[in-house]
């Protein structure tokens, strides 16, 4: 089961916005984001969550994870902990932070979930992912070396990929108004799939649902 989510961003205000720091929007849109207790330590900020705990919070912010108004049994392999990190190395060293703390609590590559944006899906779709390509993503390039795999789980946030455009700036610019509306739309849709892959014995079982969703539809 997943005992690590990293939120891949760029540190600095004048990222908060932008389309690279997508991860970082969303994690504080999450309903239980007030209750993190983050703190400065592995080249990044860390709070973490007793499982318990968490499907409290869970249950509380999704009522439809609730049966006959009781909450799901605890799997027998759920971690004690889930922690929440957020690399503040910048984008291409992100994968520092994340072995750090994979070394220090013994988190093995499978139990990892990285959130990132996407440039190969367009505005409005996220998708969940295990393994597979990086998609030129520098995050994820950092995060497999430092791993020594590829094999770890993915939520991808699309951002899409114009034509003509030069990447670094394009995924370095601000959403637009109505694309803002969009994700926030996006990220509220998206906490569900968060949740259910927490809980989850094995993630495998979401792909066949949320291996691509359009939040418009």
């Amino acid at each position: 089961m997943i005992q690590l989510v990293a939120f891949l961003g760029n540190y600095g205000r004048e990222y908060e916005k932008t389309r690279h720091n997508t991860a970082w929007q969303f994690a504080e849109s999450l309903p239980f984001y007030s209750k993190l207790n983050f703190q400065s330590k592995f080249k990044g900020q860390i709070a973490s969550l007793d499982y318990s705990e968490f499907l409290n919070y869970a249950c509380s912010a999704v009522p439809e994870l609730l049966k006959d108004g009781q909450q799901p049994t605890i799997a027998k392999n759920a971690p004690s902990k889930i922690f929440f990190l957020m690399p503040e190395t910048y984008m291409n060293l992100s994968g520092q932070s994340i072995g750090e703390v994979c070394q220090f609590y013994k988190i093995k590559p499978e139990e990892v979930l990285v959130i990132h944006d996407e440039l190969e899906l367009n505005p409005g779709f996220f998708s969940l992912k295990w393994s597979g390509g990086l998609a030129g993503h520098n995050g994820l390039r950092s995060t497999k070396t430092v791993l020594g795999t590829q094999d770890f789980w993915r939520i991808r946030f699309g951002i899409g990929k114009p034509q003509n455009v030069n990447i670094a700036d394009y995924v370095l610019s601000n959403f637009s108004k109505e694309e803002s509306i969009l994700m926030s739309i996006v990220y509220q849709k998206a906490g569900l799939l968060l949740v259910k892959t927490l809980l989850s014995s094995d993630p495998t079982r979401l792909i066949a649902k949320w291996g691509k969703v359009n939040a418009e539809a």
